[in-house]
């Protein structure tokens, strides 16, 4: 006796055999998240670097670039890439609204178990984040990089010891570097953590609050090769002072997580 097919079999059947070959239905378990503005030369070797890092790792991983407005040819270079690779997706702001924003987009636009982020800068090593990775489970929901020789200029060194202080004697937390973005995490590290502007800073701060076991690890950082900093005295120092009234404040009202029993 011969199978009948109708006329909307002969249409869904294709479309889901493409969907089963399709690399993205893959379920992603990681998620390496960078935000980028005018980086356009950094683009291709902070992918070549991640693609070759993150090839030993068995569990199916995205990287997830965020431009953030580029005025040069950052969103070409992550489209030629996505194009190329369909582990590599692009993400991009009509218009520029800052790193805090960027990193957020690439957290809301994954549904990843687990979360990487770095600068698109190349000064973090993505050589590190394998190893931050391990880390999590039964004992850490976060892990940040405290970078231990910092290839920066005296202004930006200065202005993050100044900011530790004050995050110190303000928040109550003693993280080191903050301002590291170089960081792995599980996804409900997050509860609780709503996007601002200057969330980036406060990030292992504010997860810190909501009970997550974080932990600060020490990583090399590097000296940038391409594109120009982003921050100087006033957008580091100055606005972060100005975010730590609210933050400080924020962490005092928030309502803590409770154990709830129920009825059945």
């Amino acid at each position: 006796m011969a199978w009948e097919v109708d006329s909307n079999a002969r249409f869904v059947l294709p479309v889901l055999l493409a969907a089963l070959q399709d690399r993205r239905a893959v379920v992603v378990e990681i998620a390496i998240v960078v935000p980028l503005y005018n980086e356009a030369d950094n683009v291709d070797p902070l992918v070549d670097e991640l693609t070759r890092v993150f090839a030993s790792v068995a569990a199916p991983w995205e990287i997830v670039l965020v431009d953030d407005g580029s005025r040069d040819g950052t969103w070409e270079r992550i489209r030629a890439r996505a194009a190329r690779d369909s582990r590599v997706r692009g993400l991009r702001h009509g218009s520029n609204r800052g790193q805090s924003a960027a990193v957020w987009t690439g957290l809301t636009g994954t549904s990843a178990r687990l979360i990487c982020t770095l600068d698109g800068d190349l000064q973090n090593d993505p050589a590190e984040l394998p190893r931050m990775l391990g880390m999590l489970g039964e004992h850490w929901d976060f892990v940040c990089g405290h970078r231990v020789e910092r290839r920066d200029n005296w202004v930006r060194k200065v202005s993050s010891r100044v900011a530790r202080w004050a995050r110190g004697a303000a928040l109550g937390h003693d993280f080191a570097d903050t301002g590291c973005a170089l960081r792995a995490f599980k996804r409900e590290a997050l509860e609780g953590v709503f996007c601002f502007n200057g969330l980036h800073r406060f990030l292992p701060i504010l997860v810190a609050g909501n009970g997550s076991r974080c932990r600060e690890v020490a990583v090399r950082h590097r000296a940038r090769v391409a594109g120009v900093s982003k921050y100087g005295v006033w957008n580091r120092l100055g606005r972060g002072v100005f975010d730590l009234v609210g933050v400080a404040w924020y962490q005092r009202r928030r309502i803590r997580r409770v154990t709830v029993e129920r009825t059945g």
